[in-house]
C-alpha cells in the first residue's frame, strides 16, 4: 500500500474511531493556505481540529513523533482559519492527534487519541 493510501486508509480508521466515541465529523481534509486538517469534528459543543498520523511501524519513531514544531504551528494556524472562515471564532476547540499503527494488510495494530495534544501552541 502506498504512503497516500495508507494515510486514506488510517483517516478511515480515525473517522470511525472518533463516531464510536460521539464525535460529529464536520469536514474532511480541509485546505487553506496555512495547510490542511485532516478530520474537523464536534463533540460537546468543542471544535476539534484533528491530525492522523499514520504509520506501518515504529521502527523511525511513533506516529505522533512526526509532528514537528513547524507542523504544530501550521495546524493552529489553518485551525484559526477554519475558525475564520466558518464564522465560529468564539467557539471552543482543540487540536487533537489520533496515531494509529498498522500492520501489512493493513491492518490496525494501534491507535491511540491524544486529546487536546497542541494545547501549549496556542498562545
Amino acid at each position: 500500500m502506498s504512503p497516500p493510501s495508507l494515510g486514506a486508509w488510517g483517516e478511515a480508521r480515525a473517522r470511525e474511531h472518533l463516531l464510536a466515541q460521539g464525535y460529529t465529523l464536520l469536514a474532511s481534509n480541509w485546505r487553506c493556505r496555512e495547510g490542511e486538517l485532516d478530520l474537523v469534528a464536534e463533540i460537546e459543543g468543542t471544535l476539534v481540529f484533528v491530525e492522523v498520523k499514520t504509520r506501518r511501524s515504529t521502527a523511525y519513531g511513533r506516529p505522533e513523533e512526526a509532528i514537528s514544531a513547524r507542523k504544530a504551528r501550521h495546524l493552529v494556524q489553518a485551525a484559526l482559519s477554519y475558525l475564520e472562515a466558518s464564522q465560529v471564532a468564539d467557539r471552543d476547540w482543540r487540536v487533537d492527534v489520533i496515531a494509529i499503527t498498522a500492520a501489512r494488510g493493513p491492518r490496525l495494530v494501534q491507535l491511540e487519541h491524544f486529546v487536546d495534544a497542541l494545547h501549549g501552541e496556542r498562545a
